[in-house]
C-alpha cells in the first residue's frame, strides 16, 4: 500500500533526480575549482600587475527552454558591504557554450555576437581581474553562468552588475558557478 508519505517520498526523489540531469557545470582549462587564480588573470592597476586576461570558460548541461546565457564575475568578500562585479556578460546566444580566451575584453571582438558585456565595479566595460586590498585574506572569485528564459534581458553596456543580477533573478532557469581565490 503506497502512503501518502511514501507518495511524497518517491515524487521528491523523481523531481531530485529530474533536476540533477539538467544540472549545468562550468569548467575551465585556466582556474581549477577552489585553487589559486593563475597572475595572468589579475587586474593590471590598483596595486596588482596582471595581464586582466578573461580565462577560457565552457559550460554544459543547460535545461530546455534556454534561450540566451549570462555569465559574471563576482567578489563576496570585497570590502564595500555589497560585493564587487569584476565582469558581466549577458545575451550570448543559446547555441554558445563556451567563451575563448580573451573574450572579456571588448576590443579583442572574440566575444559571442549579440553578447553584451556591461560595466564592472571598476567602472570599465568587460572584464576586470581579481585585485584584492593588499593585506587581505584571499578573495573568492565567483564566475558564474546562467541559463536564461528570455534571449534578451533589458538591459545595456552602461548596466551595473546589480541591475543585470534583478533581471537574471527573473529569468534564470539554472547556474553554475566556478569559483577560485587570489590574494596577495
Amino acid at each position: 500500500m503506497i502512503t501518502p508519505a511514501l507518495a511524497v517520498s518517491v515524487a521528491m526523489a523523481a523531481l531530485a533526480s529530474a533536476r540533477a540531469a539538467h544540472a549545468m557545470s562550468l569548467t575551465s582549462p585556466d582556474i581549477q575549482p577552489g585553487a589559486r587564480i593563475p597572475d595572468e588573470y589579475t587586474f593590471n592597476g590598483f596595486g596588482c600587475s596582471g595581464k586582466n586576461v578573461s580565462p577560457a570558460l565552457s559550460w554544459s548541461g543547460a535545461p530546455e527552454g534556454t534561450k540566451s546565457f549570462a555569465l559574471t564575475l563576482y567578489d563576496p568578500d570585497a570590502p564595500t558591504g555589497s560585493g564587487f562585479w569584476h565582469w558581466v556578460m549577458f545575451n550570448i546566444p543559446a547555441d554558445v557554450s563556451s567563451l575563448a580566451k580573451g573574450a572579456g575584453d571588448p576590443k579583442s571582438h572574440k566575444a559571442p555576437k549579440g553578447a553584451v558585456q556591461s560595466r564592472n565595479d571598476f567602472g570599465m566595460t568587460g572584464y576586470g581581474g581579481p585585485c584584492p586590498p593588499k593585506g587581505h585574506k584571499p578573495h573568492r572569485y565567483q564566475f558564474t553562468i546562467f541559463a536564461v528564459d528570455t534571449e534578451r534581458l533589458d538591459a545595456d553596456e552602461h548596466a551595473s552588475g546589480a541591475l543585470v543580477g534583478f533581471n537574471l533573478n527573473f529569468h534564470t532557469l539554472a547556474k553554475a558557478t566556478l569559483t577560485g581565490v587570489w590574494g596577495h
